[in-house]
């Protein structure tokens, strides 16, 4: 009994011992692996704090990639842009340089203009002198407010060459209208008051009283009134109608000058 006893305890010593030599051996090694771990943890935390940089660098890259697209992209639109200005700024240069020239034609032109306009004027008064005796106190004022227009300093001279147009378009419509008008006359030492005159362009000037008892034309190789035939009364009554827009216009007979060759 002793001697089991003995080997008992000598076996859970030795089982102690063991024991305790493998908590040692355990510390130990314990000891030398949990620098490497913690290195192994710092390895993958300075790893993953590098994925997270990379991928933030990543992210700035492509932000600055679509940013510089981007940049270019509004650049080409702004040379483009520019260009267009430019050949805007070369079309007005040479508008203004052209408009200068105008200017430069036009002051040229004004000193021109004011001997062109004496002379129209002089023209018109002529052929007012010289053309049959219609309407004679309304032409003459015209030409009267034409000669003091181009005298007037306030008027501009486009002002005062539009008179002088307007007065010729007047003058021309004499030659293609027919119309009628009233007025007084004196001719063979006679005055007949308030006489109908009947104008036909600028071949035929007539005038009758009411009564029909005096019916006249213009003979402007005389230059006097002499007396119509009777027989046109009737045209004449009828022209007078169709002047005034009584009747539309149909054909009448009216004595005229009979055409001559020029000298």
């Amino acid at each position: 009994m002793k001697i089991l006893t003995k080997r008992r305890n000598l076996g859970l010593g030795l089982a102690a011992i063991g024991s305790a030599l493998m908590l040692a051996t355990f510390s130990v090694h314990t000891q030398e692996i949990d620098p490497i771990l913690e290195t192994s943890r710092q390895a993958a935390e300075d790893t993953a704090g590098s994925q997270e940089r990379i991928d933030e660098i990543d992210s700035e890259t492509q932000r600055m990639l679509n940013d510089y697209r981007a940049n270019l992209k509004q650049l080409e639109q702004l040379e483009r842009y520019n260009a267009s200005q430019e050949r805007q700024i070369e079309s007005q240069r040479e508008e203004l340089a052209s408009l200068e020239e105008d200017i430069n034609n036009i002051a040229s032109l004004q000193r021109a203009m004011q001997p062109l306009m004496d002379d129209m004027v002089g023209a018109l008064d002529r052929l007012v002198e010289a053309d049959l005796p219609f309407l004679m106190d309304e032409r003459s004022s015209r030409i009267e407010r034409l000669q003091a227009a181009i005298e007037d300093p306030e008027l501009s001279p486009a002002q005062r060459f539009r008179l002088v147009i307007e007065a010729y378009q007047i003058e021309n419509e004499y030659g293609r209208t027919i119309e009628t008008y009233r007025g007084d006359i004196e001719t063979g030492g006679r005055v007949y008051e308030n006489v109908e005159f009947l104008r036909i362009g600028r071949v035929a000037l007539i005038f009758r009283t009411d009564n029909d008892e005096v019916l006249k034309r213009y003979v402007p190789e005389e230059d006097s009134w002499v007396d119509l035939d009777p027989s046109y009364l009737q045209d004449i009554r009828t022209a007078s109608r169709i002047a005034r827009e009584q009747i539309p216009p149909e054909l009448m007979y009216v004595p005229v000058r009979a055409p001559k060759d020029a000298e």
